[in-house]
C-alpha cells in the first residue's frame, strides 16, 4: 500500500468553506446504481460535501478519509458517521455497503488496494462509482474567464501533482474493473464573488509548490488581474465545474 499523500490537512478549514457543493442530480445517480438504500461508503470525503447530499437518499452514510484534519472539519448529520481510516482499509464490515462512492479523491489512492477494500465491503451487485469534478469554467465572463486558464495553466500547472492528470482526464487514465454504466452529463454549478472563487483557488494542491518556487507574486498578480476582469467583487458570478463519472457495480 502506498503511503497517504496528504496535500489538505494544513488546508482543511478552507477546504470546508471553499470546496463546492455536488448536485442533488448526482446523488440521484448515484442512489440508481445502488441495488439498496441501506447503506453508502464516502471514501476520502474530505470535509463531507457528498456525504451530507447522500444522507438524503441513504439511511446511513459512513464516510472516511485518511486526514484526521479534514474529519474535524467534516458537516455534521445524524445519518452520517466519520471516521479516520484511509480508502484502502476503510474498517467497514465485510458484505454491508450497497454503495461505494469516491468523489474527488481517487486519483490519491492505492487504486488496486482501494478496489481490494471495496470489493470487500459491497454487498453483492453494491454500485461503485468514481466522480471528478475538472477544470472550473466562467461561462457568463469571457474575461475572466482568459484570466483564470493563464494562471491555471501558466503558473499552477507546473506544480500540480501528477495525480492531477487523472482529474484532467476525467478518471479515463485510471483503471476501473467493473461492469461500466454509462453517466450522464453532470455539472457543478455556483454563483460565487470574488472571494469565493480565490478562495477555492486556496485549496488547491498546486499552491504549495508554486509558493515554494515562486513566491507570493504570481497570486498577487493573479488576484489584481481577476479582480479587474471581475468588476464589484461583491457580484456573483456563475462557475461550472463539469463532473466525469466512472459508474459501475460490483460483481
Amino acid at each position: 500500500m502506498s503511503a497517504f499523500k496528504d496535500h489538505f490537512s494544513a488546508g482543511s478549514t478552507a477546504y470546508a468553506a471553499f470546496r463546492p457543493s455536488y448536485p442533488e442530480a448526482l446523488v440521484d445517480v448515484l442512489a440508481e446504481i445502488a441495488p439498496a438504500r441501506t447503506l453508502a461508503l464516502d471514501v476520502g470525503c474530505g470535509s463531507g460535501q457528498l456525504a451530507t447530499r447522500l444522507a438524503r437518499a441513504f439511511d446511513r452514510v459512513i464516510a472516511t478519509d485518511a486526514s484526521a484534519r479534514q474529519i474535524e472539519e467534516a458537516q455534521a448529520h445524524p445519518r452520517v458517521t466519520y471516521a479516520v481510516a484511509p480508502a484502502e482499509a476503510t474498517g467497514v464490515a465485510a458484505d454491508s455497503v450497497d454503495l461505494v462512492v469516491a468523489a474527488q479523491a481517487a486519483h490519491w489512492f492505492d487504486v488496486p488496494a482501494f478496489y481490494a477494500e471495496a470489493r470487500r465491503v459491497a454487498r453483492p451487485g453494491a454500485g461503485i462509482a468514481l466522480v471528478a469534478y475538472g477544470i472550473l469554467t466562467l461561462p457568463e465572463d469571457e474575461a475572466a474567464a482568459r484570466v483564470f486558464a493563464r494562471f491555471y495553466h501558466d503558473e499552477a500547472g507546473p506544480h500540480w501533482p501528477p495525480e492531477r492528470a487523472h482529474v484532467e482526464a476525467g478518471y479515463m487514465t485510471l483503471p476501473f474493473p467493473f461492469p461500466e454504466i454509462a453517466p450522464p452529463a453532470l455539472a457543478i454549478d455556483a454563483r460565487l464573488p470574488l472571494a469565493g472563487l480565490l478562495g477555492y483557488v486556496e485549496t488547491w494542491s498546486a499552491l504549495k509548490g508554486l509558493r515554494a518556487a515562486r513566491g507570493e507574486a504570481p497570486l498577487d498578480a493573479f488576484r489584481r488581474e481577476l479582480a479587474q476582469a471581475w468588476g464589484d467583487p461583491r457580484t456573483p458570478r456563475l462557475v461550472r465545474w463539469p463532473l466525469a463519472l466512472r459508474l459501475g457495480r460490483v460483481a
